[in-house]
C-alpha cells in the first residue's frame, strides 16, 4: 500500500470550457494546494482522452501533484499517469493492479463497508465515498449518508476521501468523521480562472481544520 494524500483531491470536469481555460484552472488549482488530480472524461474518444491527459500531466508534474485517470487503466498506462480510480461499475481493483503494477496508485469507489473492505483486500490504495451531498455537476451517483461514511472510514486502514457536493460552506458537517480528505469538482472547477488558486487555498485550509478536529 502506497501513501496517498487525499487532503484536497480535484476531480476534473471540463464542461463547456475550452481546453486552454481548463488547463489554466488545473494549474491554478495546483498553485492553490490540491494534493491529487483525477482527469475525468466521459464523452471523448480514447485519442482525445490521451491527448488531454498528457497536457494535464505536464502541469501536475511541474507542481509535484500526482495525476490519476478515471476508469481507464489503458489510458493511465499510455500517458504514464500516477494511477487510476475505479468506480463501482468499472474494472475490478485486482485486475487494474495486474495491468498497472504495484507502484501505481489505485483508488476505488466504495459506498458500503462490504465494498470498502473488498477494495482494500484487492489492493486499493485509497477509497472515495459519496455522494455525501447533492452534486452540482451531472454525474451518475447515489447519495451516501454521513453515518455510512463514518462506518466505512473505521472499517479500513487505507485513506478515505468524502466525495460530491462538498464545499467550504458544508465541509464542516464532516467534522468528527475520520476522513483523510475530500474530493471536489465544482468547488474548484466552477470559480473564474483568476479565483481558482485562492478558492483552492481557502478550501484546503478549511479541510485541514476539519481533519484536525477529528484527530
Amino acid at each position: 500500500m502506497k501513501k496517498v494524500d487525499v487532503t484536497l483531491y480535484l476531480v476534473t470536469d471540463r464542461g463547456g470550457m475550452t481546453v486552454d481555460v481548463f488547463l489554466r484552472k488545473i494549474e491554478q488549482a495546483c498553485l492553490g494546494g490540491v494534493t491529487l488530480v483525477q482527469v475525468r472524461e466521459k464523452e471523448c474518444t480514447t485519442a482525445e482522452y490521451i491527448n488531454l491527459a498528457l497536457k494535464v500531466k505536464e502541469i501536475t508534474d511541474k507542481y509535484g501533484v500526482p495525476m490519476l485517470i478515471d476508469d481507464r487503466a489503458d489510458v493511465a498506462q499510455a500517458v504514464g499517469a500516477d494511477g487510476v480510480h475505479m468506480g463501482a461499475e468499472d474494472m475490478p481493483v485486482r485486475l487494474a493492479r495486474q495491468i498497472l503494477g504495484e507502484r501505481k496508485i489505485i483508488g476505488a469507489t466504495a459506498k458500503s463497508v462490504e465494498r470498502a473492505r473488498q477494495a482494500e483486500k484487492e489492493g486499493a490504495d485509497y477509497l472515495g465515498t459519496g455522494a455525501i451531498f447533492e452534486p452540482t455537476v451531472k454525474v451518475k451517483t447515489h447519495r451516501t449518508d454521513i453515518k455510512t461514511l463514518d462506518e466505512i472510514c473505521r472499517s479500513v486502514t487505507i485513506p478515505v476521501a468524502a466525495i460530491s457536493g462538498i464545499n467550504i460552506g458544508n465541509v464542516g458537517k464532516l467534522a468528527g468523521v475520520p476522513i483523510a480528505g475530500i474530493a471536489v469538482i465544482a468547488a474548484i472547477m466552477d470559480p473564474p480562472t483568476e479565483r481558482v488558486a485562492e478558492e483552492t487555498r481557502r478550501l484546503r485550509e478549511r479541510v485541514e481544520e476539519v481533519i484536525c478536529v477529528r484527530c
